[in-house]
C-alpha cells in the first residue's frame, strides 16, 4: 500500500461511517482516524473537526468527490 496523507478533515461519526462504507465498496484504500482524546475529553473534536480520513494520495481527488456528495446528501456510485 501506498503511504497514507490526509485527505479531509471529517465534520462527525455520521460522515465518517457512510464516506467509509462507500470507499470499501468502491475499495479504495483508507483509515479514518478520530481526533478524540479520552484524556482532553475530547476537547481536539471541537477545535479540529472530528476525526480524518487518510488514503493514498492517488485518490484524494475521487474521495473529495464521493465526501461532497455526503455531505449533499446524494449517494455516491
Amino acid at each position: 500500500m501506498n503511504e497514507l496523507v490526509k485527505i479531509a478533515v471529517l465534520e462527525n461519526p455520521f460522515e465518517a461511517q457512510v464516506l467509509s462504507d462507500i470507499l470499501k465498496d468502491e475499495e479504495i484504500p483508507h483509515v479514518i482516524r478520530s481526533y478524540h482524546d479520552t484524556a482532553y475529553d475530547g476537547l481536539f473534536q471541537a477545535q479540529k473537526g472530528w476525526g480524518e480520513i487518510r488514503a493514498p494520495l492517488e485518490y484524494g481527488k475521487q474521495i473529495h468527490e464521493i465526501l461532497s456528495d455526503v455531505r449533499a446528501g446524494n449517494q455516491a456510485e
